[in-house]
């Protein structure tokens, strides 16, 4: 198939973009290029061309000839959507099923959406699946809930979207994140040889490391349409529910050096354990690979072998609002986040 990748200069999309290309795909990425400081380490020698466009001011003719489209390429987390929620709906809600609109129109026959558990936001009892009833908390969370709303009744015999509500991401990824959860705390155990809890880490969240993703991602193209027509599928593993202070003391036990504390309830309410029956029974070929311990030991194996210092953990390179923060601030961007030159 030849595959357009949104997002290809993005955490996962530096990882999903090599894997499809290692699968055979036909590769094209794109990317309006807000995070191209923040190389961590050398990456895939596998990386498409990609065209340097706003997502917003893409054309049919971007699409000519693409079978696929995976699309990730949004303001990517919740302290982003707090920054700008005006614009994250622009973008993330508005850009999304803009993009669908287009590639349907340009005879596109799969459209991947990466959309996220924290659509279940609290959610008490029961693990929530696919027909659970959505909860979203926050902006960002919010868009996700739309786009799959608004592009699911454009599925039609030539146009075959999929919504993959991915866990929270971990793990590697040359173009790194800091600034979710396993990540971070792995990060401030090595910089600072202390992770100092600020709640009591009872809230639950399930975990999938980027490579599952991009791995889920590329059994879904391989898949029979009628398996993947319009489909909702939860990605992760049920076993990959974790406490946040589940989290915190699996990456204690691998940075061995690192005290560890915690402190009260804390203001973040949301909580959810997810059911990942669904792809794991239904879409050939997946399951995960990795899990927390052996994305924790990923990590520390990078940060010894880059040498990671401080200034690089706690830089804007790594963690979406900074970089995006400083881009406004020296005019880089406009206040609808178009690029100023």
């Amino acid at each position: 198939m030849k595959v357009l990748v949104t997002g290809t200069e993005g955490y996962l999309g530096c990882l999903v973009a090599p894997e499809l290309m290692r699968a055979g795909h036909e590769v094209v990425g794109l990317d309006t290029g807000y995070y191209k400081y923040g190389w961590l380490y050398r990456g895939s020698d596998r990386n498409p061309y990609t065209l340097d466009r706003d997502l917003r001011r893409m054309t049919v003719n971007d699409l000519s000839g693409v079978d696929a489209v995976v699309h990730m390429a949004e303001l990517s987390n919740d302290p982003l959507g707090a920054l700008a929620p005006e614009v994250t709906y622009k973008v993330n809600h508005g850009g999304s099923v803009r993009l669908a609109t287009l590639a349907r129109r340009a005879g596109v026959s799969r459209f991947i959406y990466m959309s996220s558990c924290s659509v279940y936001g609290v959610a008490e009892g029961a693990d929530v699946a696919e027909a659970s009833p959505v909860n979203p908390q926050t902006p960002y969370a919010r868009c996700k809930a739309l786009v799959e709303r608004d592009v699911a009744p454009m599925a039609d015999d030539d146009f075959s979207p999929t919504f993959l509500r991915n866990a929270t991401a971990y793990g590697a990824s040359p173009r790194m994140r800091f600034d979710i959860v396993l990540n971070n705390l792995c990060g401030l155990a090595w910089t600072t040889g202390e992770i100092a809890m600020t709640s009591d880490g009872t809230p639950w969240r399930p975990l999938v490391h980027g490579l599952d993703i991009a791995k889920a991602i590329r059994c879904v193209l391989a898949a029979p349409r009628d398996i993947v027509h319009n489909q909702v599928f939860n990605v992760g593993d049920s076993a990959q529910n974790y406490q946040i202070k589940e989290i915190a003391n699996t990456v204690a036990s691998v940075f061995t050096d690192c005290q560890l504390s915690f402190g009260d309830s804390g203001g973040d309410n949301r909580s959810y354990r997810v059911d990942f029956e669904k792809i794991s029974s239904c879409l050939p070929g997946f399951s995960c690979d990795w899990d927390a311990v052996a994305g924790a030991q990923q990590l520390h194996d990078v940060f010894s072998r880059i040498r990671l210092t401080s200034e690089t953990f706690t830089g804007r390179g790594h963690t979406r609002l900074k970089q995006l923060q400083y881009l406004i601030e020296t005019g880089q961007l406009d206040a609808d986040l178009f690029w100023t030159y």
